[in-house]
């Protein structure tokens, strides 16, 4: 059987709340706050961290194909999903591809990667994430949070296996993004519901029903994907299900998460789910998906780094709008009074791939000593040419010292710069990011995270960045 072998989430760390919009334009705004990628995140980037949070305790050696989903690519002409496997470390000869253009596209990768390992075996990750755009003082900024989920999908240890699908085609032009256009448009929010959403769903739901010989009490959670939270609720009471099997949409905490909505609210529930549980997903865009799924016994013996929970958790919630903004490239600052950053070289970023997107270093044959970057002669032992590679990606590691920067151009000024040390060995002088200048110190523990250094020439040039060591769960968290 085909399902679901691992899963994992990312939520970005700072989050905005919506009485900054009230403030900011005098008008109501909805409860809670809405999750926000940094200025140094994208979609990949969040796609990469929703990944290694999938992959606790597994090797990516054993991906056979990884699968990447967004409205909100990088490129438009350039796959994403080899940068994803790339910073994973998967085998060069792994399948990568890249689904896109609607807001299924998260849906459609589950289903690609399932028919993907029923015919050849292996594993496939499918990794989801976006970050839409949506311009100043309009519902959709109100709305949209930036956000990611992952999943592996397997024939062998499946936490929960695919029991049916249904999938509607319906083009019926409800939100779009035409590629010149920079925020999401829309057609008249009646429109949308009454001709596009609420059939679409319906539709797709009521042939699964007939194809299972399904009903409502069938189903433990319902992970749907909804326009707004109105129709969030409205629509899971009109299909049949009550209140407690509809998986909170995260609409108060996170937003709307486009493709990754519905794929994000699954991960949520399989951290809650037990043997024997059904769970739903609903997808819109275009027409409609939904994927039945049913937990086996080995939904107990995993669990994913943070996941959502985790992720919900570990937050900073002070963001004040024109830091928002900035984030967002919507405000023209001056720029620095410096020469802008030279496009990053194909040849040299083809030569230190391995480096800068997996983070490798080396690590000494002959005293076990790691070092970063990678050398030629230890320094411990002055061995030469004796190294072997060595990841650093996920070891955690401490602040040996650090410098704040006011001087250095940021969009989150001011610049912190740290020298790290990793556990088992290694120092690096790296930037930091996610943190509070005023509470970093010497000692403190940090992770690294996969980061967009800056964009130059069309070119996004991505590398690892440290931050403080985020909450897990049973954890004390060291950043607030």
């Amino acid at each position: 059987m085909a399902g679901i072998t691992a899963y994992g989430a990312y939520i970005p760390f700072n989050r905005l709340d919506r009485r900054r919009l009230t403030e900011a334009f005098g008008e109501p705004a909805p409860p809670g706050e809405k999750a926000v990628a940094n200025y140094d995140e994208d979609s990949v980037t969040m796609a990469v961290e929703a990944a290694r949070d999938c992959l606790n305790g597994l090797s990516p050696a054993a991906l056979s194909g990884v699968y990447f989903a967004t409205t909100t690519p990088p490129y438009r002409e350039k796959q994403s999903a080899t940068t994803v496997a790339a910073a994973l470390d998967a085998p060069e000869n792994v399948r990568t591809a890249d689904f896109t253009s609607t807001l299924r596209a998260g849906s459609t990768a589950l289903l690609a990667a399932a028919d993907a390992v029923r015919a050849d075996g292996g594993s496939v990750l499918v990794a989801v994430a976006d970050c839409r755009p949506a311009a100043a003082k309009g519902h959709f900024e109100q709305l949209f949070g930036d956000a990611a989920a992952a999943f592996v999908v397997g024939t062998e240890n499946v936490l929960a296996e695919i029991e049916g699908w249904c999938s509607v085609a319906g083009d019926v032009l409800t939100q779009w993004r035409e590629a010149e256009d920079r925020y999401v448009r829309t057609w008249e929010e009646r429109f949308i519901t009454s001709r596009g959403y609420a059939p679409l769903v319906t539709r797709a739901l009521a042939s699964l029903a007939a194809k299972l010989q399904l009903t409502p009490a069938d189903i433990k959670k319902i992970a749907l994907y909804a326009p707004s939270p109105r129709y969030h609720t409205g629509m899971a009471l009109a299909l049949g299900f009550r209140q407690d099997q509809t998986q909170d949409g995260l609409f108060d905490r996170v937003g709307l998460a486009g493709a990754a909505h519905a794929p994000l609210l699954l991960a949520a529930a399989l951290e809650e789910a037990e043997p024997g549980d059904r769970i739903l997903m609903v997808t819109f865009g275009e027409g409609a998906e939904a994927i039945l799924f049913r937990a086996t016994e080995k939904i107990k013996d995993f669990s994913p780094r943070r996941g959502v929970s985790g992720h919900l958790a570990s937050k900073k919630n002070t963001m004040n709008y024109l830091t928002y903004l900035r984030w967002k490239n919507m405000l023209d600052f001056e720029p620095p009074r410096r020469p802008d950053p030279d496009r990053p070289s194909a040849p040299a970023m083809w030569r230190n791939a391995r480096r800068n997107l997996a983070f490798y270093g080396s690590r000494c044959n002959r005293c076990g000593t790691p070092q970063i970057p990678a050398q030629r002669v230890c320094v411990h032992c002055q061995a030469r040419d004796e190294m072997a590679p060595y990841r650093f990606a996920d070891l955690s590691a401490r602040i040996a010292t650090y410098t704040i920067d006011h001087l250095t151009f940021s969009h989150d000024p001011p610049v912190v710069f740290a020298v790290v040390d990793f556990e088992g060995g290694g120092r690096l002088l790296c930037e930091m990011t996610d943190c509070d200048p005023g509470r970093v110190e010497i000692g403190m523990e940090v992770e690294m995270t996969f980061r967009r250094l800056y964009r130059a020439g069309g070119i996004h040039n991505y590398y690892w960045k440290a931050r403080p060591r985020r909450f897990v769960a049973g954890e004390k968290s060291e950043q607030p």
